[in-house]
């Protein structure tokens, strides 16, 4: 069935436009011209008259098996196999009616989040699309060893990458240095060596994976970027000759501004007392880094560590608006959940709005251009379509009034 979107502004996951309608023809997009091309459309139509129509969001990071408690390890670890695959389902279908309709998981428990993973991906559950690393690799004592595949030395460290492909893993996630969320590491310490790191992201590169990694700590920074890494998640200590082999490299960089913000926030609500010191020892540093990174001309895309201590799922987007705070433009805020993320996650017809490309849509109040928490409150939120369906599997029909809002969310780093 074909569904005409039009009255109000269209940001496509790059450039904010008026007068545009979008054709959408069941999970596709099937046309995007200038409105009037359209008249004399006597199929349904969807008005967005005071409203914007933008791309499904992405976080290029997010943990489904953890699930916002203060101390969010510690909770997993206590339910079984299949308690923790049901919430994990939860929190996918929660993340999606949030407004963020592709998620790259980086980091779960025993490969749980790949059969939820596979189940919403194949269709048999409504959710996002999801990408998943399977476990961590991280050294002997290092950050992530509670759950992650610990591996010490090259040889180990390229058949811990190759036990992740074979369980099916999109991607491989290489703990460079220490964290926040384990006790008893220094983020700022490095942990695998360069050879190790480098071995791992070629053995990667070898079976077509792209690689993310773990890295706060500046030395453990460079030597995941001189690796080849894709992806320097969180980045909290990079200094000047992080930024510029980043920028040399086309290095990306996924903040998790919301990780520290959410400890922070609730450190009288049960986080343990080591995570709130080291917090509140990075908070500054992280937001410094962030802000010349971004000014540097560096390649951003959103991502929230969803899953760590009152960061909630659901509540993803916003990461938008703690990175607009930090200095990022609201467009530019919004390329880096859209297109930018979709570039690094390879979701080639995700995060534009495009002919041909997947109706996984988002129709938010206003003007997010002008003002971010139109995106980034899930209660701003007019309908979120995945697949040119709502939540349900129901797809969206509307006359001459605008949608309903659907598809709020209620209200290891």
């Amino acid at each position: 069935m074909k569904t005409l979107i039009a009255g109000g502004a269209v940001f496509d996951g790059e450039n904010l436009q008026q007068g545009l309608g979008v054709l959408i023809d069941g999970a596709r997009v099937e046309r995007v011209a200038p409105a009037g091309e359209f008249d004399g459309f006597d199929g349904e139509t969807l008005d967005t008259a005071g409203a914007t129509l933008m791309p499904g969001m992405i976080d290029c990071h997010v943990h489904l098996c953890l699930g916002a408690e203060g101390d969010p390890g510690t909770a997993q670890e206590r339910l079984s196999p299949a308690e923790l695959t049901l919430r994990a389902l939860d929190r996918a279908q929660t993340t999606l009616k949030g407004g963020i309709t592709a998620i790259r998981d980086c980091g779960g428990r025993n490969y749980t989040e790949l059969s939820v993973r596979d189940a919403i991906n194949q269709g048999r559950f409504d959710g996002p699309t999801v990408r998943a690393s399977g476990k961590v690799i991280c050294m002997t004592g290092g950050h992530g060893n509670r759950s992650g595949r610990v591996a010490d030395g090259v040889d180990d460290v390229v058949k811990a990458v190759r036990e992740q492909i074979h369980a099916g893993a999109d991607l491989i996630k290489i703990m460079a240095t220490g964290g926040v969320m384990t006790p008893g590491v220094n983020p700022e310490d490095a942990h695998f060596t360069a050879e190790e790191m480098a071995a791992g992201i070629h053995e990667a590169g070898r079976f077509h994976r792209r690689t993310a990694s773990h890295a706060q700590g500046s030395e453990g920074i460079l030597n995941a970027v001189r690796g080849g890494i894709t992806s320097i998640e969180h980045g909290i200590f990079m200094n000047d000759k992080c930024i510029e082999e980043m920028l040399e490299r086309g290095t990306f960089l996924v903040p998790t501004l919301s990780a520290v913000r959410h400890i922070l926030g609730n450190k009288d609500n049960g986080v343990p007392a080591w995570a709130v010191e080291k917090s509140e020892r990075v908070y500054e540093v992280h937001r410094d880094a962030f802000q010349r990174f971004y000014k540097a001309g560096g390649r951003v895309a959103m991502g929230t560590d969803a899953g760590t201590p009152f960061n909630h799922h659901g509540e993803n987007a916003q990461e938008l608006a703690y990175m607009v705070e930090c200095g990022m433009t609201a467009i530019d805020a919004l390329r880096s959940a859209t297109s930018v993320a979709a570039d690094l996650v390879d979701l080639p017809d995700q995060g534009r709005i495009k002919e041909g490309h997947a109706a996984d849509l988002v129709v938010v109040e206003g003007d997010p251009v002008a003002d971010i928490d139109m995106a980034a409150r899930s209660t701003n939120h007019r309908l979120v379509l995945k697949n040119g369906s709502s939540m349900g599997g129901v797809t969206t029909v509307v006359g001459a009034v605008p949608a309903p809002k659907i598809g709020v969310a209620a209200g290891s780093f």
